[in-house]
């Protein structure tokens, strides 16, 4: 098989196929996380400059995009579904381009060749801006050898392009992009993860860490905010590790900066709250190593920051925070909460956990539980261990917990959950909360979406000219997974 590679830095989208382009049609399917979502959103940028037209459907498309996840199984034989689709229509047509990029891509580079062989492009998590020139490149490859190939499948096989180094930076510029946003947007701040928990493929796929410059995330926002978002979401595998790949700062850097004197995601956060006509910032997701003073007292003093954290716990029994390589006990875990609630006490916290971990014994998952109980998370996302190919916890510990007691464990912290969070939401009852208006619900005309400043989903009544604007709402009743309410006086509205 002959696989045409293409080095990141050799392989930047080249202006003058633009004209090529005209016409031309890609649709992007995203499977997984936020930042798979904002990787999508540039990839079609890049598309865009390059002259192509965005397509809602696949029906149209000159080309196809798989943005893959690879953190559970599950995401990964979604996407090889969805992927197998696509064999017939490339029969039919056999012009189309089809690629994968993301994470999966990344895991499994070349196999997607030999288990889908009419897949014509790979691309690994740092090549969403070369998917233009890959997919114009395989068009060219299959003009040159047309006339010469006994077949369409020998044609496209000499003609395939597969990308998976991440030395490259992946500089983000969006400045000629059409913004395809709503009012709510994610910004990526940092790629990568520097941690090894025993159970994340994140590192592999994702590589270590490089946190994107503050003046960059700050003109990105901008730009995000001049085309209609009011709220932005920063994201990062943990984005509260911001900047502890910096070099140490010039005199000029801000009183906020954190651990060794960098700048770190506290000073970010102030940087944002001057942007005019931003309205909420918001994180995803944090880790506990990395929970500081600093990032209490920004959380404090910036008023457009949610009082909401995801940070996860994982587990309650240090016996198995210790197997999943975490970095922390419950009890450095509580001490950093106690510390932010200290300085923010009416902040709201979230959690993953994973039940059914290997060795986790009956006493272990009560620890859990109890854990669970005593820091009260409003909002928690349970998952079955799901051993990971490359892991450290595949390739050691195995997966011994039988999978009806992971089931059973896993409906038993569900329901632990629900009763957490429904006292958690149930605290805000009967109290006015600031509310930015995300959406117009769709089961229920007239019905608003929207997030307390704490980061919790409320309903109420009202029209689509509120979204996009915070006001008051009283809140006046709870779940386990929302608030309803209805808005308070109306002088009290901020566009």
């Amino acid at each position: 098989m002959s696989l045409t590679r293409f080095q990141s830095k050799s392989s930047s989208p080249d202006p003058s196929a633009a004209s090529g382009a005209a016409g031309r049609r890609v649709h992007v399917v995203t499977f997984g996380c936020q930042m798979n979502k904002y990787d999508s959103l540039l990839a079609e940028g890049r598309f865009r400059r390059a002259g192509w037209e965005v397509s809602g459907t696949l029906e149209d498309a000159d080309a196809v995009v798989f943005n893959t996840c690879s953190v559970r199984d599950h995401a990964e034989e979604r996407a090889w579904s969805w992927i197998g689709e696509l064999k017939r229509a490339k029969a039919l047509r056999p012009e189309l381009v089809i690629g994968v990029m993301g994470c999966m891509a990344q895991r499994v580079g070349e196999e997607i060749f030999a288990r889908a062989g009419h897949v014509d492009v790979v691309a690994g998590t740092r090549h969403y801006h070369n998917l233009p020139a890959l997919v114009e490149r395989v068009r060219e490859a299959r003009a040159a050898t047309g006339s010469s190939s006994s077949s369409v499948r020998a044609r496209d096989r000499a003609a395939r392009a597969l990308a998976l180094e991440m030395d490259d930076p992946v500089a983000v510029d969006r400045s000629d992009e059409e913004y395809s946003g709503d009012v709510s947007a994610w910004l990526t701040v940092m790629r990568g993860c520097d941690l090894n928990c025993a159970f994340c493929i994140v590192p592999t796929v994702r590589g270590r860490v490089l946190s994107r410059p503050v003046e960059d995330v700050v003109r990105e926002a901008r730009w995000l905010v001049d085309r209609g978002a009011r709220a932005v979401t920063l994201l990062g595998q943990t984005v509260n590790s911001y900047g502890e790949d910096f070099a140490a700062p010039g005199p000029d850097e801000t009183r906020h900066r954190g651990r060794q004197g960098r700048p770190g995601l506290a000073d970010l956060i102030h940087r944002l709250q001057e942007i005019d006509g931003l309205l909420r910032i918001r994180l995803i997701t944090l880790h506990p190593s990395y929970l500081t003073p600093e990032l209490a007292r920004a959380l404090r003093d910036c008023d457009k920051a949610e009082r909401f954290l995801p940070l996860p716990a994982q587990s309650g029994s240090d016996r198995i925070l210790r197997a999943m390589r975490r970095g922390y006990t419950t009890d450095l875990y509580r001490r950093r909460v106690d510390m932010l609630r200290d300085t923010v006490p009416d902040v709201e916290l979230g959690s993953d956990w994973i039940v059914g971990f290997p060795g986790e014994t009956e006493e272990d998952y009560a620890a859990s539980e109890a854990f669970l109980a005593e820091q009260r998370f409003a909002v928690n996302y349970v998952f079955k261990y799901d051993p990971r190919p490359g892991t450290s916890a595949a390739e050691r510990l195995g997966d011994d917990v039988d999978e009806a007691v992971k089931k059973e464990r896993n409906r038993r912290f569900l329901a632990a959950s629900e009763r957490v969070a429904f006292a958690r939401f149930s605290r805000h009852v009967d109290g006015v909360r600031r509310v930015f208006v995300e959406s117009v619900g769709e089961r229920e005309p007239g019905t608003l979406l929207g997030r307390t400043i704490h980061g919790l989903p409320v309903s109420f009544a009202g029209g689509s000219e509120l979204v996009g604007r915070e006001l008051d709402v009283r809140i006046v009743a709870a779940s386990a997974y929302g608030l309803a309410g209805e808005p308070a006086a109306q002088d009290s509205l901020t566009t």
